[in-house]
C-alpha cells in the first residue's frame, strides 16, 4: 500500500459511463495502530467491506470499528481514515463510486423519492448501517456479489455492478427513509469541522519542512488550543503532534523509495534538522531504521 501525495484524491473509475472501481487493499503483517488507510477524502461515495482482520475507521470525526464481513460507508467528502486494532493480515475492499452512475435514472420518480438524496448528499445513510439495523446485513450479500463481478469480469459486469449497487441504496432506504431536517444538526456540525480543517490538513500535507506549533495550528482554523486538540483528534483519531509526525514518516518513506536523496537529506525535508531524531522518529513508527528500509 502506497501513501497518496495528495489529501484530496481523484480516484481513476472504470469509465466514465459506468464511473466505478474496487479497490483490493492489503496489509499483511500489520501491527496494532498501524495506518491501514491514509487520511483523505474525494467526492465519490465509498463502501469499505471488510474481509479479514479488524480495524478502527474515522469516518468525519466519528470512529467505527470493524471485523470480517462488516461494511463502513463513507459520504462524499467525508475524511476517512483507517488504523488497526490487532497484529496480524488485514483485508478490505473499496467500492468507489461517483453519483453519476445513476444519472439515467433521473427520471424516475421512485429512485428520485428514495435513492436520488443520498446520492446528491441532502441525507446521509448511516456510516455503519447494521450497527443502527441488524436487517441490514442482509443486504451485504449484494456486495460480495460485486466483488465476485469485477473479479470475473464476465460479459457486461459493469452492468450488473451497477444494478446491484442501486439496489443496495434502495434497501437501505427502506430501512432508513429520509431523516427530518431537525435530526441532522449533528451531522451539519461534523461537515462544519471537516470543511474548516480540511485547508489545515492540504497545508500540512504541503509543508512538511516547516515547524508548525499547536498553537499556529489553532490558529489556522480559529479555534483556542483546547477546542482545536479535541477537535482534530476526533477528526483524524490522532493528536496533532502524533499525526504531523505520521504524516511526515509517511512521506520520509516514500523519499526513501522513491528518490535517490540521501538519509540526512530526506530528514531535512520533512522538517527534522537532527538525523539521529529523524532516525529514532522513523523506527518509532516504521519499527525499522531509515537506512533498514531503503535495503
Amino acid at each position: 500500500m502506497t501513501y497518496p501525495k495528495e489529501l484530496k484524491e481523484y480516484p481513476q473509475l472504470e469509465e466514465k459511463t459506468y464511473p466505478f472501481r474496487l479497490f483490493f487493499n492489503e496489509c499483511r503483517e500489520a501491527i496494532v495502530e498501524q495506518n491501514i488507510l491514509f487520511l483523505h477524502w474525494h467526492e465519490h461515495f465509498e463502501i469499505i467491506v471488510m474481509q479479514e482482520g479488524h480495524a478502527i475507521f474515522h469516518v468525519d470525526s466519528k470512529p467505527y470499528e470493524a471485523g470480517p464481513g462488516d461494511v463502513i460507508i463513507v459520504p462524499s467528502g467525508g475524511l476517512h481514515v483507517g488504523y488497526s486494532l490487532y497484529s496480524g493480515d488485514i483485508s478490505y475492499v473499496s467500492i468507489v463510486f461517483h453519483a453519476s452512475l445513476f444519472k439515467d435514472r433521473n427520471q424516475d420518480s421512485q429512485h428520485e423519492q428514495f435513492v436520488a438524496p443520498y446520492l446528491n448528499n441532502r441525507f446521509q445513510f448511516p456510516v455503519k448501517p447494521a450497527d443502527l439495523n441488524p436487517a441490514c446485513s442482509c443486504y451485504y450479500p449484494l456486495l460480495q456479489a460485486i466483488i465476485a463481478e469485477v473479479r470475473s469480469k464476465g460479459p457486461a459486469f459493469q452492468l450488473v455492478v451497477k444494478n446491484q449497487l442501486h439496489l443496495f441504496f434502495t434497501l437501505l432506504s427502506r430501512s432508513f427513509p429520509p431523516q427530518q431536517l431537525s435530526e441532522r444538526h449533528q451531522s451539519e456540525r461534523n461537515s462544519i469541522n471537516r470543511e474548516r480543517f480540511k485547508p489545515l490538513l492540504e497545508y500540512l500535507e504541503a509543508h512538511f519542512e516547516e515547524k508548525i506549533s499547536i498553537e499556529w495550528a489553532a490558529k489556522f482554523v480559529n479555534l483556542n488550543p483546547y477546542h482545536f486538540c479535541k477537535t482534530f483528534k476526533k477528526l483524524t483519531g490522532r493528536t496533532f503532534i502524533d499525526y504531523v509526525n505520521l504524516s511526515r514518516i509517511h512521506e520520509a518513506e516514500r523519499l526513501l523509495l522513491d528518490s535517490d536523496l540521501s538519509v540526512t537529506e530526506i530528514a531535512g525535508r520533512v522538517g527534522c534538522d537532527n538525523p539521529n531524531y529523524f532516525t529514532k522518529l522513523y523506527k518509532q513508527y516504521k519499527g525499522i531504521t531509515p537506512s533498514g528500509a531503503r535495503k
